[in-house]
């Protein structure tokens, strides 16, 4: 994606938490270490000539014939499968029993994203959103009848404006974003956020206890708690700065999430006045962790351009997530794993394309992720699922 910004990947999939995208936030550029690399190269050379970039069709990946979707030195991945084809399609979570996977899509006749149902071998998708406004972070809940996403419908059921680019490249943290809870059917019960302000980028511990999410409602972006219910609201996170896109370890005792805090004085008044609009430029993003009262902060990465949609391995010891750190400010995203100390770095796919938001399955068997590998027309991204090879 050599000639594709950051800029239009964010642009194209409508990023909205997370960022979960959507819940998708840059992260801090620390030491500049994206240099050019020998996987790099390899990866460019898969492109056989296509354009990587959002705005061409996707990378072509040479697999093998039993594993065409598969780049041979993705060795944790195994049996790639496509499961949805066409539109801009991103964040497919996993039920709790692992049968079947909700995402927001953009897609016929829906002018932005919506959410959707599909099980986990792409058969039976259906809206189970309004089809107003534009939805973005679905989760299900672990009785596996219910879910929660967030949406601007009830403001106008309009999609709400795309951001002036203007202003350099920013981000809509739109606040007429909340978080509803509904029935696997679709049917809206209840607003679990009815305060103002951005809310968004939910996700539920898997001890079934708490909601963790990102909202504006103290005047800065900030991650939360909140029970099942929407009631007990707890403030984890208080450094001026962008923290986004929070899930739990396995055991509900961490949280890890991406973040950047401005230092600068300057930078921290352009923060402070973009927020003010209900923007924010999300360009540097750093991976951390967190205790899940908001103790014990960390960060784990210092890498270039923007690290995001962090998420726990089924053991709790090592996170899964996507970067661009080899190409800062292009489309040029892949998945890495790290410790948690942020050692031990390691490259998951290498298709030289956009891939992003990874879940493991409940049984830590398979995968499913997002990327633009085998688009056929530009700006076309797709999810994904593999069984995962440890």
């Amino acid at each position: 994606m050599k000639n594709v910004t950051l800029a239009s990947v964010v642009a194209t999939i409508g990023l909205g938490a997370a960022f979960a995208f959507l819940a998708f936030g840059p992260r801090s550029a620390k030491p500049r270490t994206g240099r050019s690399s020998p996987a790099r190269a390899g990866a460019a050379q898969q492109t056989s000539g296509a354009s990587t970039g959002l705005g061409g069709v996707g990378p072509v990946v040479h697999g093998t014939p039993d594993d065409p979707l598969r780049d041979p030195r993705e060795v944790h991945l195994q049996h790639v499968r496509q499961l949805t084809f066409g539109g801009q399609n991103a964040e497919a979570y996993f039920s709790p029993d692992g049968r079947r996977l909700i995402f927001q899509s953009t897609r016929p006749p829906y002018d932005c994203d919506q959410m959707f149902i599909m099980n986990v071998d792409g058969s039976d998708v259906h809206l189970v959103s309004t089809g107003h406004g534009r939805t973005t972070c679905g989760f299900f809940y672990p009785d596996e009848k219910h879910i929660l996403y967030a949406s601007t419908h009830e403001a106008n059921p309009a999609c709400p404006a795309r951001p002036d680019y203007s202003k350099g490249y920013v981000w809509g943290v739109y606040s007429s974003y909340r978080i509803y809870y509904a029935t696997d059917a679709g049917k809206i019960l209840k607003d679990l956020t009815p305060w103002k302000g951005y809310n968004a980028e939910a996700t539920i511990s898997e001890d079934s206890k708490k909601i963790v999410f990102t909202s504006s409602r103290g005047g800065d972006l900030d991650i939360y708690t909140m029970n099942l219910d929407g009631s007990g609201v707890r403030q984890l996170t208080h450094e001026l700065g962008y923290d986004g896109g929070p899930a739990f370890s396995p055991d509900g005792k961490w949280i890890v999430y991406r973040a950047h805090h401005p230092k600068a004085a300057d930078e921290k008044a352009r923060y402070k006045a973009l927020l003010a609009n209900d923007l924010v430029s999300p360009l540097e993003m750093d991976l951390y962790e967190m205790h899940a009262d908001g103790s014990r902060k960390r960060q784990i990465t210092q890498l270039a351009g923007a690290s995001f949609a962090p998420a726990f391995y089924p053991d709790g010891a090592h996170i899964i997530f996507s970067s661009n750190f080899q190409a800062p400010t292009t489309s040029e995203f892949e998945l890495y794993a790290v410790d948690r100390d942020g050692s031990a770095r390691e490259q998951i796919t290498f298709t030289g394309g956009f891939n992003a938001f990874p879940m493991f399955s409940p049984d830590g068997r398979k995968l499913a992720f997002i990327s633009n590998r085998n688009a056929r027309a530009p700006h076309e991204i797709n999810v994904f699922i593999a069984d995962w090879v440890p």
